[in-house]
Parts: C-alpha cells; structure tokens; sequence
C-alpha cells in the first residue's frame, strides 16, 4: 500500500509497510499513479501520458519505480500482521491515570469531564486511595521496571497534599519493589503557586500547562466560575513555570473548536510568547453543540494545518524553533510494534482510577458504568468488555485496516470512537480526517529536513 499527495509544490509518497518516504519529480509521481496499490503497472494509464512527457523520462521514471519496489521501498509487503497474535494477548498494566480531583476551578465549555464532575459529585481521592493505587499498579505490572502515574482531574492541584503524599508513597514502594515511577501532571495553571512549582519541577518528568492561545479565544471557553477568562492568570504562572523548569519536559496544551478554525494564530501566539512546546488539539464535542468539527470545516482544517506546516519550516529555518508536537515522525526509529497496532494501550496497558478507587479503561470513560472494570481494593471485575480492548488493533478495526495512515495514528482514540459510533472498533471519522492530515504535514516538514 502507498499514499501519493502533493502539498506545497512537492509530490510525497508514503511506502506505508515499509515507511520509506519518496519525495518525486512530477514525471516520476505521475508514473507512479500508474501502478494499482498491489504494484501492478497499467500500460494504458502509462502510455496515455506520452501525450505530457517524452518516451525516455517516461522510461527512466519507470525504472526508479520498479528499483524501489525491488529493493522493499514502495508496494512492501506487510511486516506486522504477522505479529497479531501476540498483541491480541493479556498484557501487564504499566500506567495509571490517578483523578485526584473531580472538581475543577474552571468552567470549560467544551469539558469532557462535565466541568470535572465526570457526571457524578464533586470529590477528592484520598490519600489512602492514591496509596492503594500505587499499589495496585506495582502488583498487575509483572515484571515491568519502568511505571507511569499521571496525575490528573478536574484539577489535580485542588488537591496537591494528596499528590505529594503519593508521589512520597511510590518513592518508598519502588525501592521494595524494584520498580521505577515516572509522574506527570495535567494542570490549568491557576494554582500554580511557587511552593507546587518547585515540587513538579522536582518530581515530575512532564507537566501539561492548558491554554487555548490567544486571549480571546481562550477566554470565550476558559472561564472561572464566576465567568471571568483565564488568560491574565495563567499566562504569567505558565511562563514562571517554563522558566524554572529549565530543561525539564513540558508542554503547553490547548485545544481548538469550530470558533477558531484559524488555530494555527493561536499555535503562533504561543510561540511568540517564548513557549517552544505545544499541542494544539481539534475538539471533541457533542454534534451540533456549536463547538464541534463538522464535516464542511474539514476543508479550512486542512489547509489550516498545512499553512502551519509552512511557517512552522520557515521558524525552525531561521532560528525560531518550536516543536509543535502533532508535527512529529519519527522515520528511523517510531514507535514498537504493539505501539504501532493498540495505540496508548487503554483498558489494558493502561487505565483510570477514580477518586474512590474505581477503574476505567482511561480517563474518558470515567462515569459511564458499562466502562466500570473494577476497583483497586477488590481488583479487577472480569468485565467482558475488556476484552474488546485487549482484541482492538489496526486489523480488527475493517476502516483502519484499509487505511494508508493506520501505523501512524494506531487506529485512533477508542473513546472517541465510542463517543460517537458506540463501538470501540468504529473510529470517529472527523477525528481520522484530521489526523491524517497531520500526518501528511508531518511528513512534507520530514522531507524538506532532508
């Protein structure tokens, strides 16, 4: 299989098995649409295009091709499929996302969580649940070294005593244990005093700071409870934050609604405001709530994307480098196979805990019980829809199977598919438009690298 596009003035072709990138002359792109996606030649098509270029060009782009498909860079056979059975198999729980706070000290409008309820009450996790979570993980991780915990709400630094008391707990524990934790926390900034600073800093491998953007984007959807925008608040506090972090990893997360399908200003306006890591993500919202992507944004989307793509080049040539990071491919290394097939492993790999202690294929799912695999006092419940994560992968999933774009996105979000098909397998399709479209961006900026 092979993708074939065009974006500013180059013809990229994407070998999709083998991940070989081919950036072609105008001649040798329009051979190649010649060929069927199985490597076979349509003379006809070939020789309708002696009417655009002469027999030799023809000829010798005709022998390019061919070399690159004898030497495993365009129609590859898969690689992957031979791995499924292992990947279809029980795994090992190596990451929790712990809700320290489902409560939050801002009103977002387009909230998942129910502005941090989570469709339920407002509440706090305890102490004794973040403990008891740790351990958990530490029992179903098997002989896994390396752990992650994110801390995440709502707010999570409504309640940073608790936070530090597990971050204390699992200190201890992976001594015993001899396992390694790895923390990250998700915060909206306003808390973010210097005393809980210098403890991230200290503590955390990453730290994601939310802001839209520009101020009034931001503020029409950040709001505090009492209605006021966030922005002047957060943006100091963010920069403090960056500052001190020195090398330490973060980066800024906003997200992008049918109000501002200009998103990349607001890419650029965190840029210019020094910040040079950021994530800038397209909504997820109910259909028709005003703030959702719909299917005749997809056009503006997309030549959005690529106009970013463009000045994103044109900063990291000229010295103003930022990472922008649904811009990035790795093309020598990339993910690991179970990587490329599950995606993030939610429901599996990797789950929510609640402030109770109840456990969730990830956060998205959280409230909605037919979700509900248990908790981390009495365990797991046997919930057979488990077993549809543990089965879900790029080739049980019919539309990512036949998609050129599957060992990027590795079958897409399982809660957005659920959000909007009710079935984990069905992926949301605003969702799979833009991502490939990222891709392509992230592959013409890879091309123009080399």
């Amino acid at each position: 299989m092979i993708h074939a596009y065009k974006m500013h003035g180059e013809n990229i072709v994407l070998d999709v098995n083998s991940g070989a990138v081919h950036v072609l002359d105008d001649t040798a792109y329009d051979v190649l649409n010649c060929y069927s996606q199985d490597g076979i030649i349509d003379e006809e098509k070939l020789q309708s295009l002696r009417a655009k270029y002469n027999a030799e060009n023809l000829l010798e782009a005709r022998q390019e091709i061919d070399h690159l498909k004898e030497n495993d860079m365009l129609f590859t056979a898969d690689p992957y499929e031979e791995y499924l059975p292992k990947w279809t198999k029980k795994t090992v729980i190596k990451a929790l996302c712990l809700h320290i706070a489902h409560d939050c000290n801002l009103r977002c409008s387009y909230c998942f969580a129910g502005t941090g309820e989570y469709s339920g009450a407002r509440s706090l996790m305890s102490l004794e649940v973040g403990k008891k979570a740790i351990d958990f993980l530490i029992e179903n991780s098997g002989s896994r070294k390396n752990l992650e915990v994110d801390f995440f709400g709502g707010e999570p630094l409504m309640n940073f005593e608790v936070v530090k008391g597990i971050v204390a707990y699992a200190r201890e524990k992976e001594k015993e244990s001899d396992k390694n934790f790895r923390f990250t926390i998700t915060t909206n900034v306003l808390l973010l005093d210097e005393d809980k600073r210098a403890f991230i800093n200290e503590n955390m491998y990453n730290v994601v700071l939310s802001l839209d953007g520009r101020k009034a984007v931001n503020d029409a959807v950040r709001k505090r409870v009492d209605g006021t925008g966030s922005y002047d608040r957060v943006l100091p506090l963010a920069k403090k934050m960056v500052e001190e972090r020195g090398d330490g990893q973060y980066y800024m997360r906003g997200t992008f609604t049918r109000k501002n399908l200009d998103f990349g200003a607001d890419v650029l306006h965190m840029a210019d405001l020094g910040f040079d890591q950021i994530s800038v993500e397209p909504v997820v919202a109910a259909k028709d709530s005003g703030l959702d992507i719909r299917e005749e944004d997809l056009d503006t989307v997309r030549n959005e994307y690529e106009r970013l793509a463009e000045e994103y080049t044109r900063r990291r040539k000229d010295g103003r480098w930022f990472n922008f990071f649904h811009f990035n491919v790795d093309l020598e290394g990339g993910p690991c196979i179970a990587k490329r097939l599950r995606g993030c492993g939610s429901g599996t790999e990797y789950m929510a805990v609640t402030p109770v202690g109840d456990l969730y294929p990830c956060h998205q799912f959280v409230g909605h019980k037919e979700f509900l695999l248990g908790n981390i006092f009495d365990g797991l419940n046997g919930n057979p829809i488990r077993e549809k994560f543990i089965e879900a992968n790029v080739y049980t999933k019919p539309e990512c199977n036949a998609c050129w774009a599957k060992f990027y996105c590795s079958g897409g979000c399982a809660a957005n598919a659920w959000q909007f098909n009710k079935d984990i397998k069905v992926p949301y399709h605003i969702g799979c438009e833009l991502e490939k479209k990222r891709i392509e961006c992230a592959l013409w900026i890879k091309a123009r690298e080399f």
